[in-house]
C-alpha cells in the first residue's frame, strides 16, 4: 500500500469518527427537548375554567426562602388570582432575584402564569432574563417568545428559539437551560454564533 493511498485511508477513518460524534451530539441534543417535552415544562398552560376570585393592580410581592431572607420579588400591572388551581395570571410581570450570593438576575415578558404552588413562573411573549455581570464576566440576555422560571431552583428554560448575548458574544439556538446557581448555560440545539473581538484601547 503506497504513502497516498493510507494517508486517504486514514482520512476516511477521521471523517468517519467526526460523523459519529456529530451524529451522536444531534441525537443527544434531541433527546433532550423530546424530555423537556415530555416532561410538560415547557407545554402553555391554559387559563384554568374556575372563574377569578380576587385581582391586584400595579401590585409588587416578595417571596421569602425557608430562612427569612427575601429570595425574588414579583411585580406587574395586574395579577389576577384563580382559586380552582391556586394559579395566578399576571400582565407585564417582572421578576427579580434578591439573593445576594448569586449574580442579580431580572426577567420581564408580556404575561405570565404562576403554577405549582409559586415554584414555576411560565414567562410568555418577548420573554428576556438577564443576568448580572459575574466575576468580570459580561452580563447575559436571553430573548425567547417563552422561558419557564423555576425561582427555587434558580433555572431558567425553554424549548423554543433562543437568542443569547454576552459581551461581543451573540447565539442562537433551539432549546436552553440557564443555571444561575452554578453560572452555566446549555444551547441544546441548531446552535449558531457570532464573536466580535473587542479592540484594545491605546
Amino acid at each position: 500500500m503506497s504513502n497516498h493511498s493510507g494517508e486517504r485511508a486514514a482520512q476516511r477513518i477521521r471523517l468517519g469518527v467526526i460523523l459519529v460524534v456529530l451524529i451522536a451530539l444531534a441525537l443527544g441534543s434531541f433527546w433532550v427537548l423530546q424530555t423537556l417535552r415530555r416532561n410538560g415544562d415547557q407545554t402553555p398552560v391554559e387559563r384554568p375554567r374556575g372563574k377569578p376570585d380576587y385581582y391586584l393592580e400595579n401590585f409588587n410581592y416578595v417571596k421569602m426562602a425557608i430562612n427569612g431572607l427575601p429570595r425574588y420579588d414579583v411585580s406587574g400591572v395586574k395579577m389576577v388570582h384563580y382559586p380552582i388551581d391556586d394559579s395566578f395570571e399576571i400582565t407585564k410581570p417582572v421578576v427579580h432575584s434578591l439573593d445576594a450570593a448569586r449574580p442579580p438576575m431580572e426577567l420581564y415578558s408580556d404575561t405570565a402564569r404562576v403554577t405549582d404552588d409559586q415554584t414555576r413562573i411560565h414567562m410568555y411573549g418577548n420573554a428576556n432574563a438577564i443576568r448580572g455581570a459575574v466575576k468580570g464576566n459580561s452580563p447575559m440576555h436571553l430573548v425567547s417568545e417563552y422561558l419557564l422560571l423555576l425561582p427555587d431552583d434558580e433555572i431558567v428554560k425553554t424549548d423554543k428559539p433562543v437568542a443569547m448575548t454576552m459581551g461581543t458574544t451573540r447565539l442562537n439556538g433551539v432549546g436552553m437551560i440557564a443555571n444561575n446557581a452554578t453560572q452555566e448555560v446549555q444551547l441544546l440545539g441548531n446552535v449558531r454564533g457570532h464573536y466580535e473581538p473587542t479592540t484594545k484601547k491605546r
